[in-house]
């Protein structure tokens, strides 16, 4: 079992130390879902909630929370992010959306934080858009899909 690396020899929280670690290419990409009713999937289909336009609220949403992620979950690095990509697709029969955020960036650490980020937040906000049509919407399934670069190198979750 490996250590856990946020976790010093005292049991004390600590930021890792990234500074001897080479600047490498970086991507992290993550996925999740929410299930609503059929009348509120269409709502966020059709852009015609009554808060506006629901996904690309949400898309702008999820673009925020993953530029500032280091600011939510204490012991992430600020990054410098070059690129993110929040997009979103439809599953018919389950009257779910689902989102995909992919973080690009050349650092010394990676990406992984700020792609859950941003699909947790986006999701997040389509609830927060459609919540008068149907506050019974479940936010599900998330988790990371692929990562590459740093030392483990190339992930894709099976």
């Amino acid at each position: 079992m490996s250590e856990l690396t946020h976790i010093d020899e005292n049991g004390k929280a600590v930021m890792v130390d990234v500074s001897d670690k080479p600047e490498t290419k970086r991507m992290a990409r993550a996925v999740g879902r929410i299930r609503m009713s059929h009348e509120a999937f269409i709502a966020a289909r059709e852009g015609n909630g009554k808060k506006g336009d629901v996904l690309q609220t949400a898309r702008i949403a999820g673009l925020m929370a993953a530029k500032n992620t280091s600011s939510m979950i204490p012991l992430c690095h600020p990054l410098l992010i070059t690129k993110i990509d929040i997009d979103f697709s439809y599953d018919e029969e389950e009257d779910s959306v689902i989102c995909e955020c992919t973080v690009r960036l050349n650092g010394q650490t990676g990406a992984e934080m700020e792609a859950l980020t941003g699909v947790s937040v986006s999701l997040l906000t389509i609830y927060d858009m459609c919540k008068a049509i149907d506050k019974g919407m479940v936010i599900e399934d998330i988790h990371l899909v692929e990562k590459d670069g740093g030392k483990s190198g190339h992930y894709v979750r099976r």
